[in-house]
This record gives structure tokens, sequence and C-alpha cells, in this order.
């Protein structure tokens, strides 16, 4: 058996409606009362309700002069603003949703490589909108209608109009556009049709056997294939509800499993690990309505991890595997009775899976190879990149990138990759953005990035650098400069300074297993270092509360003002939560950078009040001091 075609979990795969707006219709029509949208503070959205919102805010945009191969970027944070905005702009037109932590210059490019026409946000100041006004690209303001359905909004004067708009559009016409990375530091753009996404809601749902009775808690942020999909378009297909959570917060997890009664969520591994160590905390109610299943995808899920989360839920944990060139899933760990293996993806899932040598033969069970696919759900092709569909395409098979090899069960297990690209926590970054950055410093002659082990983001960024014969920099100072060019998650955790950068036998620098060939060790090493250093306790009241922050963030006590935050567990997504803290509680803000090289509470407190005196000093608009 040379390859295995989509299993089902033992569901029967229906083919639907050939695009979006029509299975959303045909839903709506059947049971028009059932609940489709749900978040906290929010009125539940019905089908009919949703239906309706789409049809007629894809009324008002064709009014407004907006075409249906236009394309739309989105930039909401998580919540059901950005599930909406989604559904309605890739009904109509083509979707763009962008990642809103990004940098003016990172929109910028990335609006004018999609040739974007018009931009949904929230913010008139955000840098989204302000690069869209540089580039000449029409800015509309989402404002939520929060007496309304969750989800409901109008953009600014331009409210969705009263007469329903009839949405049609045939399969092959694209629906999503998203950028993937890949080794080099220009992304590539993947078209996904309203047929990939239909088939590949389809998939997930017949895999998961989702039904009406189903709701989903989306954790996952909704310019991620991940919870378009999975969580969203997969819960839709099969008649569900979605629960649209705010910007994932572990400490919340817990109230809105209370609050909405979902039966699953789906979250990449490190959401996974925050989630279980907040469970310690909750002895209560964890199990008030006790879940159908978890699901895990986007980064490997370490079995002791898996065992862990099946023994604090007392349910089964499935781990899947996909891509955004798949439109997400390609093959997942079926649901009890049917045995799910740790340590592998499971079954094929919809499309065609294979394992091909580099000679393009298709192997059998047993030998590995690359992973190839092909079937409904795959892109056509990356936009306007022939180079790059030579490479992708073989024989009507798309190249996965990834390494691996089918059991005699016809289970897939992923033993390695042939792509260089790092992938934190299920953020996948070019390496090649990252040496591109570090070149522009006037010190640095050579740099490579590549991925470092980590136990909790699966990867973290390395980076080799060779500098100029004279010059001097610290590690510091280049990732304060990477920070200006880089979005926060790509900048380097470790920076090591080498003569040469080491490469294979044809001179080619290797990135994969450069890590180990320098000697670093990931942060799981690390750790078993040196103990912690004597305790000495804050004393002002902004180390005070700085290490109560860091105990919350880090979930250790009795943090001393001279403990490293990287030792004790810390890393560039918990310093995002620390500085979203030190926001709210402090009205200080401060770089992820920052709080990473200014790495003790001490440090951090320093860089805190020099923040404040340098803020007071600062006039404010009528010519007074600002206060603190």
């Amino acid at each position: 058996m040379r390859r295995r075609s989509g299993g089902d979990g033992g569901a029967t795969i229906r083919e639907v409606k050939t695009d979006l707006f029509g299975w959303l219709t045909e839903r709506a029509q059947a049971h028009p009362e059932a609940p489709a949208l749900l978040a906290s503070g929010r009125r539940t959205l019905s089908y009919a309700g949703l239906a309706a919102f789409v049809s007629r805010l894809a009324g008002a945009l064709t009014a407004d002069g907006y075409e249906r191969r236009d394309r739309m970027a989105i930039v909401i944070p998580a919540g059901p603003e950005a599930a909406t905005a989604f559904l309605a702009t890739s009904s109509f037109a083509v979707a763009a949703p962008l990642n809103p932590s990004l940098r003016e210059e990172d929109f910028e490019f990335y609006l004018s490589d999609l040739r974007i026409k018009g931009l949904l946000t929230h913010d008139p100041s955000h840098p989204s909108a302000q690069a869209a006004r540089n580039l000449g690209i029409r800015v509309h303001l989402v404002r939520p209608l929060t007496q309304e359905g969750a989800g409901m909004f109008e953009l600014d004067s331009l409210s969705p109009s009263e007469d329903g708009f009839r949405i049609r559009r045939e399969p092959s016409e694209t629906a999503l556009l998203l950028h993937t990375s890949g080794t080099t530091a220009r992304p590539k753009i993947v078209p996904l049709t309203q047929a990939n996404l239909l088939a590949s809601a389809r998939n997930v749902a017949a895999s998961l056997q989702l039904a009406p009775a189903d709701r989903c808690l989306n954790i996952m942020p909704l310019f991620h294939i991940h919870g378009l999909v999975a969580s969203l378009l997969a819960s839709l297909h099969a008649g569900g509800s979605v629960v649209c959570a705010p910007v994932f917060q572990a400490p919340r997890f817990f109230d809105w499993m209370r609050e909405f009664l979902p039966t699953w969520y789906t979250a990449v591994p490190t959401m996974h690990q925050s989630i279980l160590a907040r469970a310690a905390k909750e002895r209560n109610g964890i199990l008030d309505r006790p879940l159908r299943f978890l699901r895990s995808c986007s980064a490997p899920l370490a079995p002791a991890l898996l065992a862990q989360l099946e023994d604090c839920f007392e349910a089964p944990v499935i781990e899947a595997y996909g891509m955004t060139e798949a439109a997400h899933q390609i093959a997942s760990n079926p649901l009890p009775p049917r045995a799910h293996k740790p340590g592998t993806v499971g079954l094929p899932t919809g499309p065609e899976v294979a394992i091909m040598d580099e000679n393009g033969r298709l192997l059998e069970p047993g030998m590995e190879g690359e992973i190839v696919i092909r079937g409904d759900n795959v892109t056509p092709g990356y936009l306007d990149n022939p180079a790059a569909n030579q490479q992708a395409f073989r024989d009507g098979w798309f190249r996965t990138g990834d390494l691996g090899a089918f059991d005699q069960d016809g289970y897939l297990r992923i033993t390695g990759r042939l792509k260089e690209m790092i992938n934190h926590g299920g953020e996948k970054i070019a390496p090649r953005e990252v040496d591109e950055a570090l070149l522009h410093h006037p010190a640095v002659a050579q740099a490579v990035a590549f991925a470092i082990p980590d136990p909790r983001l699966g990867e973290d960024v390395g980076a080799a650098v060779v500098l100029k014969d004279g010059m001097q920099v610290s590690a510091a100072d280049l990732r304060r400069f990477a920070a200006d060019h880089l979005a926060d998650f790509k900048i380097p955790s470790e920076i090591v300074f080498v003569p040469d950068i080491p490469k294979g036998p044809t001179g080619k620098v290797q990135r994969i297993g450069l890590a180990e060939r320098l000697g670093i060790r990931g942060r799981q090493e690390r750790d078993r270092g040196p103990a912690r250093p004597p305790f000495e306790p804050p004393a002002t009241e902004t180390e005070k509360l700085l290490a109560a922050l860091w105990s919350e963030v880090l979930r250790v006590e009795a943090v001393g003002v001279t403990e490293d935050f990287l030792s004790l567990g810390g890393d560039s997504l918990l310093a995002a939560q620390l500085a979203a803290r030190i926001r709210s509680r402090l009205n200080v803000e401060l770089r992820i950078v920052d709080l990473l090289d200014a790495s003790t509470v001490r440090g951090q407190a320093q860089r805190i009040e020099r923040a404040r005196s340098e803020n007071s000093t600062e006039p404010d608009e009528a010519g007074s001091r600002a206060l603190p």
C-alpha cells in the first residue's frame, strides 16, 4: 500500500454547497434559531441572524463599490467581530486576515503584497490603519453593536444594508489569502478557494464527528488557518456553535468553560501547557460539564503533555496535522473507540496522503520519505509564484516539506522536516527574515537564524552572528535593534557570536541542526543548570508589584529581585503576557525585548521608573506636564 486516502473517523463525508454563503444559508433555513456565535457580554447570534448579517454587509460593500474579486484585509483583535468579518468578506469577496500585533512597516508590506483594496480594522490609530492610509487604501472602522448579537457591527457610516444580498460564488473562486513562511525572507501567498475551505471544514467536522450539539471554545487567533477552519468553519459546517473568546489568557480559560459549557476546544501545545498549569489552581468546576475531547494541532504535542491533559480533563486528546496550503487539516487521530496513537498524527482525513522519495517514487508503509498530499482541500498553487509552484508540486502531489512514514495500521508519524522554517509555538518564522533584520546592523557581517528546541514553544529562535573586523556589539543590543524590524515573536532569544558560520560539506549553510552543532542548549537543558540565586525580597512598591506579576505569569512563588526571567521558565510568549499586565496595572508600555534584556525584577523595575520619569517630562496637548 503506497498511499492512504482520507479516513473520517467513521463518519460519512457528504457533499455540500459549493460556496460558503450557500451552506451558511442552508443551515439558517434548516435551523434558524440555533445558536451560531457566542461571546461574553453579548447576546447569542443565531444562524438566521448570522446569514442575514453576512448578506446585508455584502450588500452594503457592493453598493459602496467593492466587487467579488476585491481583497479585503481584516485586522481585528480576537473576538466575535473577527469571526463575522471573516465570514462576510470570504463569502462575498476575498478575505485577508492579518495579525494585529504586526508593526506598521509589516502592514505596509502585507497590504501592498496582497494588493488590498479595503481594510477592516478596530482602531483609527492602529498601525494597520496608518499603513493603509500611506498606501491609499480605504479604511473602514469596525464598530461593534454591543446590544445586538455576538459579532454584529457597523463600518463607520457604512451600515449593513437592510435588503438582503444574494451572494453567488464559484467553487474555484478565491475566498481567503494567507501568507506562509518558507526558507526565504519573502513569504509566499497561499490562495484558498471556496471549495478548499468547504472541503477542509467538512473533513475536520467528519473526523471529530461534530454535531449541532457541539460547542467549540475558540481560543485560536482568527488570522491563522487553525482557528479559521478547525474552530470556526468546521463547527458551523456541522451546525454547532462557537464561543469567540478574546485574546487567549490562561487565567480566564476556566471562566469561559463555566460560562459557556463547551464540548471541545482546539489549541497549540503552548496553550495546552498554560491551561494545564492553570488547572492546578482550579480545584472546583473544571469538570462541571466534561469536554467530549480536546484537540491539538499546528506544532508537535509531547506524549507526556498529552497524557497529563487526558488525566486532567478526563477526555481524549486528539492530535492532528495540518498546514496552510492544505486549508488546515491533513491527518488526525480518531476518536474512541478507535485507537489514537500518541506520537503520531493519526490517519488521513480527506486528502490523499503518501510518502515520496527524492526521485518521486511513492513508498511502502514503514519507509521514511517526504509527506505529499492531494485533494479538494489543497491550494491550487501559490499566488503569482511559478518558481515556488514548480518546487512545491510534483506529479500532481503537493510536497509538504515534512518527513514521515506510515505504520502498518496506516497511522502517520512525522519524523523530521526538509524545510528550515522555525515553528515558534505554532507561528511559522522564515529564518531569512531574521537574517536580513540582523544584517542591517552596521556591526554585523554575517547572520544565520535557526531553530532552538524549546519544551514549551516547540522551537525558539536562535541566531549565529559574525561581526565585522574591529566592530563590537552585545547580544542585548542586537535584540533591541532587531525589535525595530521584526515582530516580537521573531526576535532571537539567543544570539551567539562566532568567527565563522558552520557550513555543510558542499559549503552551504545548514540551518537544521545548527543549534546542536554550535553547542546551544535548549531551555529545558538550561533549566537544569545552576540553582536559583539567594532570595532577595522586593523593596520598592514597583518591585513588589512586578514580583507579584511574575508569580502570576510564571506560576512560581516568592520571586526575588535578582532572579532571571528566562531561568524561571520565561519566554517571548510569557513576556508578552507580562507586558500586557504591566500596561494594565502600571500604565507603562514596555517592549517585550526590554523585558527579556532587563531580565530581573530589579532591572525591569528600573526601566519602568525610567519610563515614568520620561513620560512625566513630556508636555501634554495643553502644554502642561503629563502625569505618570
